[in-house]
Formats: structure tokens, sequence, C-alpha cells
């Protein structure tokens, strides 16, 4: 009994010391790379194969392949006493203008820390600083440039400095910083005087719906308990002997509804997806100047308008997607969600056909004025009617505000 009782104590001690040697050299494991892996066990290969065969030449190219792995370890060896600080000049910038950042990397040390190079993932791609050696205390900056040439998100770090041999067979990497987000927002066209006055058209008129207080006025009955004495008509009051109210016509507040389809099948390339995002982002900063209500969604999901900036960072972030809601799809979610609109602009692509663009003015809310952008690069402004929608198609950004003047002149006509 005691023997076993032995055998077990000594079988669990073995197991705990190899689970902890495991997990000391578990960091030191994740350094090898894939390339430094076959290295070493074709070495090892080679030695015992040169030892059991008693050939000389394996056992030279064994032993040479083992020395690589031992002097490209000695690369990786080393401290990372660094405190890192990752710097972006904005964190939003309009597509096509200079995105600035900064890193700034300090020994914390009081000894100098050999030379190690800084990775820096920028979205896709990845920028590499070499640091040289630091005395102690002493602070290295580096200066970087963003590309924004496309809008979207771009995702800036984490930031890595990392010891490792050239060739790439071990490499050690500490991780310093969070990662951060550039949002490159879309280029958009300021809508100058009467560009946009399509945008006006609605604003004030009357409608059928009456009310106890607005401009119009309709009419005047008697007065009933509860209605504001400031509309008493005090002439009309003692020429009837009794107390007489004005009652109005309920007038129209333009509310702009903004949808732009995300949908493949609207589009023959990206970038027409561009440019109805630049078309829909300069329509929403004109109505948000002239403090419009304003409802702005995609094929998939709603674009903050509580202010410009959530507006801009929400149309960033919209990507073109598979089989979604088609433009039908998307005019009847503008029914479903904004009744009371006055004004719905949806901004497709070249591919959209005449059909479904009939048939996404038939599912609109009665009274709604309809505008579809069809964005088609390098195409001629031009205006056309397709049932009870205006068509606009754009050719460019540039174009929008003459395209907008010849929306006013045809619906005014």
């Amino acid at each position: 009994m005691n023997t076993q009782a032995d055998t077990t104590r000594s079988l669990t001690h073995v197991v705990t010391t190899l689970m902890s040697s495991v997990r000391r050299t578990a960091p030191a494991v994740r350094w090898v790379s894939r390339a430094g892996w076959v290295s070493l066990l074709a070495g090892i290969a080679l030695l015992v194969a040169g030892r059991i065969l008693g050939w000389i030449e394996p056992t030279i190219m064994g032993a040479a392949l083992v020395l690589l792995m031992v002097g490209a370890a000695a690369f990786a060896i080393g401290r990372h006493p660094y405190e890192v600080g990752l710097r972006l000049h904005s964190g939003r910038i309009v597509v096509g203008e200079r995105a600035m950042g900064a890193l700034d990397i300090t020994n914390t040390s009081d000894r100098p820390v050999l030379p190690a190079r800084v990775e820096l993932p920028v979205g896709a791609g990845a920028a590499s600083f070499s640091l040289p050696t630091l005395a102690g205390g002493a602070t290295h900056s580096e200066l970087f440039t963003i590309p924004t040439q496309r809008r979207g998100v771009i995702v800036v770090g984490p930031v890595s400095s990392v010891r490792g041999d050239p060739i790439g067979l071990v490499r050690r990497s500490v991780v310093w910083t969070e990662p951060q987000e550039l949002l490159v927002h879309p280029a958009t066209v300021r809508m100058h005087g009467s560009a946009a006055g399509f945008l006006h058209d609605l604003e004030g008129q009357a409608t059928k719906d009456l009310t106890n207080a607005d401009l119009a006025f309709h009419a005047l009955r008697e007065y009933v308990p509860g209605d504001d004495r400031r509309y008493v008509h005090w002439r009309s009051s003692a020429r009837t002997g009794t107390l007489m109210v004005r009652q109005f016509e309920s007038t129209r507040r333009t509310h702009l509804v903004l949808a732009v389809s995300t949908d493949r099948r609207d589009y023959e390339t990206g970038d027409e997806l561009e440019l109805s995002i630049s078309a829909i982002g300069s329509l929403g900063l004109h109505a948000f100047a002239g403090e419009k209500d304003v409802t702005t969604l995609t094929s998939e999901e709603h674009v903050s308008t509580v202010g410009v900036r959530p507006f801009l960072d929400g149309l960033t972030r919209i990507e073109m997607s598979g089989r979604t809601r088609h433009i039908v799809e998307l005019a009847r979610a503008i029914s479903q969600e904004a009744p009371h609109a006055t004004i719905a602009v949806l901004a497709v692509g070249a591919a959209t056909s005449a059909r479904d663009i009939r048939a996404a003015g038939a599912v609109l809310p009665v009274g709604v004025s309809g505008v579809v952008i069809r964005a088609e690069l390098g195409a001629t402004t031009s205006i056309r009617r397709l049932g009870v929608m205006t068509v606009l198609t754009l050719g460019s950004l540039s174009d929008l505000p003459a395209g907008f003047r010849k929306v006013e002149r045809r619906s005014a006509a």
C-alpha cells in the first residue's frame, strides 16, 4: 500500500512539474515561427540520422540548422522596458485629406535597451519602424501618415515592439496599446442658395387638417372650454354675443427622409455607392443647417440624425452587402418608419431598373414627393419622370447642386 501511495505521489509530482514547465516555456514556444520549427526539427532529424548512419554530411547540416536556431533565438532575447503612446491628430477626417499620427516610445528603465522594431497595423496594411538604441529615460518619436483615399473606418494599432532574427525564424513581440479608429467621412458638397430649394417647397403649405394654433387662418367657431383665450376673436364675439375663437389650417413642416441602398444588385461598381453616400451626406448637412426634420436609413439599418457628427459617422460605416432590402423594400421601409414624411430621397446605382424605381414610388406614402438619385459615374446630369418619382441621374458629386436646381424647376412646373 505504501509503495502504491509513493508511486502515485511520484507520478503526481512529475505531472505537476511538466505542466509547470510547459506554462513557463509556452510564451517562448510561441516566439518560434513555422519556418523556425521546420528548421529546428530538420536539424535534429539530420543530426540523429548522421549519428545512426555514421555520415558526416547530415551531421554537419543538422548542426548548422540547430546553431542557426540558437543564433535566431539570441536576437529575441532582451528587455522591453517601454512606455508607448499612440496619438492620432484627429479621429475624424474627410476622404482625401491628410491624416497624421505619432508614436512616442520611452525607455522607462535606467539602462540602455537594444534596438528593436515597432509594428503598427493600419487598416489592412501595416507600418514598420526601426527603434534605435534608447538610453535610460530617453524618448523616440515617429510621425506617420495614413492613406485616406476611401471612405470607411480605419483601425490603427495596436502598437507592438518586436525582436527577432532577420530571416523570421524567431519573433518576440509585446503589445503596448489598444487599437484606435480613424473615421474617414464621405466627401460632401455644399448646396448653395436655391440649389436645394426643393427641400423648402413644402414648408408652410397648408393641409386639410385643422388645428387650434398655426399660421394659416381657416374660420371662426364657438369657444369651448380649454381653448386658448389668445385666439378669441373679440369683434366677432361682440357682434354675435357668443365667444368666438379662430381656427387654423395645419401647415406642413418639411420632414426629409434620406435612404441609400446598400444592395449589390443596385450598383455596377463600388464607386457608385460612394457617390450615392456623398450625395445623401450633402443633402443631410443642408437639412441640418436649415434645422429640418431628417430621417436617414440604409437597406440594413438606421443612421443616427441626432447631430452632424453622428450622422457623418453613420454614413462612414456603411458597407455594400449581399441580398438585403432592394429599392422597393427600402421604399416600403420609409412608409413604415416615416409615414409623415414630406420628401423622400432614395440613392441607388446605375444597375437599378426603371421598373424597380416605378415600383418603389408606388409604395411610398401618399403625398410624399419622391426623388431618386441614380449614381452613374461620368454620366451627364439629367432629370426624368418615372411614375411618381423624379429621377436625377448624377455623374459626379459636383453636379449635385445644379441637379437639384433642375429637380426644383421640374417640381415647380
